[in-house]
């Protein structure tokens, strides 16, 4: 590729939005003019800008996304901020040491990574069912001190947590089946479908990850799930069948909803938007 002009001629060309910013990114993360002109066509050719350079940025943190894993949405970082915000008015603070977080249906663990990397002597687990995202999980999360687990759910997770989680996260999927086909080229194309897939109202996931929830919560603690503002209302009412209180928060700008379910043995918090 000759020159910046060039490169973001032909990203817009093949309809990328963010062309110049894009630019720069493959401009410098490519090693030499070859490596650029390779990553240039694989981007023209649909693939997700993040699996091109093989990374993602997430709350300031460059997470590792190889082919074929869930790339992190800005959106998710709705999840990271309300999980911070309980850690840090709960009447036992998520920093200090023994404080345990628990994150299922990682992926590429940037949930897991970003409360890491902000809550130091936090005890952090991550799982996932698909090994690509596990493997990305570990490089990500690892070096942070956390632990990686691969599984179906909790199916993986160490016993011993039973009874003491004090944050439960989840980004599961939740798009309904009938709307996969509808779901943008670079997701649909590029991304597992089981990242993607929640069932028939796309809940499927949220209900049984509320049923699981309250053996690993202590007693105060909290279950937060991300999903849409329409389907807001079920993933709280998976939560109060299994005993849990709920409450909603709500990002216009980043287009972000997270349901926050508080096990039993604290009173209901007042509900909050964002």
């Amino acid at each position: 590729m000759g020159s910046s002009e060039a490169l973001v001629g032909a990203l817009r060309a093949a309809g990328c939005v963010f062309a110049e910013e894009e630019a720069e990114v493959l401009a410098a993360s490519a090693g030499s003019a070859e490596e650029l002109e390779a990553m240039l066509a694989r981007r023209v050719a649909g693939v997700p800008l993040e699996h091109v350079v093989g990374w993602a940025e997430f709350r300031g943190l460059r997470i590792v996304v190889e082919d074929g894993v869930f790339v992190p949405r800005r959106r998710t970082e709705l999840l990271v901020a309300q999980g911070l915000a309980l850690a840090r008015m709960r009447s036992r603070p998520q920093a200090e040491p023994g404080a345990v977080i628990v994150d299922l249906c990682c992926g590429s663990g940037a949930v897991a990574t970003a409360l890491a990397a902000e809550l130091p002597g936090a005890e952090v687990h991550a799982a996932d069912v698909d090994p690509a995202a596990v493997r990305c999980a570990r490089r990500n999360l690892e070096p942070r001190g956390g632990h990686v687990h691969e599984g179906d759910l909790d199916a993986a997770l160490p016993a011993d947590l039973r009874g003491r989680v004090d944050l439960l996260l989840a980004n599961a999927p939740y798009v309904p089946t009938a709307e996969v086909p509808l779901m943008p080229p670079e997701a649909r194309d590029h991304e597992p479908l089981t990242a993607l897939d929640g069932g028939a109202d796309g809940l499927d996931l949220h209900r049984r990850i509320a049923a699981l929830a309250p053996r690993w919560l202590r007693p105060g603690g909290h279950l937060l799930i991300e999903t849409s503002q329409r389907q807001a209302p079920g993933t709280a009412a998976a939560m109060v069948v299994h005993g849990m209180g709920t409450a909603m928060t709500r990002s216009e700008e980043l287009d972000a909803t997270v349901v926050i379910g508080i096990s039993a043995g604290v009173s209901r918090r007042r509900r909050s938007s964002t």
